[in-house]
């Protein structure tokens, strides 16, 4: 009998602070058998390390919140071994999100989707597939970064909602050397227009034509980026249908797999 051979599929869920990202990969690893969320904040760097902006920590910083080099070397990881590492710590169960459940009908049948297509595939292939659903709000800076990814997904929303969210969650548990349990940042009340905003359109102006991250279409600086826009005029989707939409796209992944292997 031939030996099981573990195979990971990487997914990029990116989207600015309280988009929503944390919620999707919920959803996910609710329906994807084998599936495991990885926090971009397990790298994040600690508060003693950040720059400073206007004489605030600069949390959102592309080219210097995230620890890029320690990012990459823990996705290899995940892919070689199938493992998350022993020191993985998030703290983003301490965080406050908003419950957006989907339809229980939609995450029953796409669970027995996965469920059968997954169970084929180590029949047939002797391969077991294991997803990691990586979230995070800079996935979409660092080139190696995103190399590791087998597929991308962009949560976009409408720059005042996600004001809106963000003056409203406000309290964060964040990294430090010195505490593992991490330490409570409250938002100074310009810190959105201050720091968060800038911050965010210069992570994502690259990606969009003309540099219009609200409103552009996609350049072709992220490969095979899929952009989700819960809240686009005329086309709104509720989490149902983004989940439906992630898992049609993660579906044919597998298909496709199968078909070439």
């Amino acid at each position: 009998m031939a030996e099981i051979q573990t195979k990971v599929i990487l997914v990029g869920l990116g989207g600015a602070t309280c988009s929503g990202k944390t919620t999707l990969a919920k959803h996910l690893r609710n329906i994807l058998p084998n599936s495991v969320i990885v926090h971009q904040d397990v790298v994040a760097q600690p508060e003693e390390l950040l720059p400073m902006k206007h004489g605030y920590q600069d949390w959102d910083a592309p080219d210097g919140a995230i620890d890029y080099p320690r990012l990459s070397k823990f996705l290899k990881h995940v892919k070689d071994t199938g493992c998350i590492p022993d020191d993985h710590r998030s703290h983003d169960h301490l965080n406050k999100h908003t419950d957006l459940p989907i339809e229980a009908e939609c995450q029953r049948r796409l669970a027995e989707n996965f469920r059968v297509i997954q169970d084929q595939v180590k029949e047939s292939d002797h391969i077991n597939i294991v997803w990691g659903l990586v979230d995070g709000f800079l996935l979409y800076w660092n080139q190696e970064v995103m190399e590791q990814l087998d597929m991308r997904f962009l949560l976009r929303l409408p720059l005042k909602t996600l004001e809106g969210r963000r003056r409203a969650r406000q309290v964060y548990i964040t990294a430090t050397q010195f505490n593992e349990e991490g330490n409570e940042w409250v938002d100074p009340p310009d810190y959105w227009e201050t720091i968060v905003l800038p911050a965010y359109l210069d992570a994502h102006r690259e990606i969009f034509e003309g540099g219009d991250v609200e409103n552009g279409g996609l350049t072709d600086k992220v490969e095979g980026l899929v952009l989700l826009e819960p809240e686009k005029e005329d086309k709104e989707m509720s989490m149902t249908d983004i989940v439906e939409r992630c898992c049609q796209e993660l579906y044919q992944l597998v298909r496709a797999e199968q078909v070439g292997s």
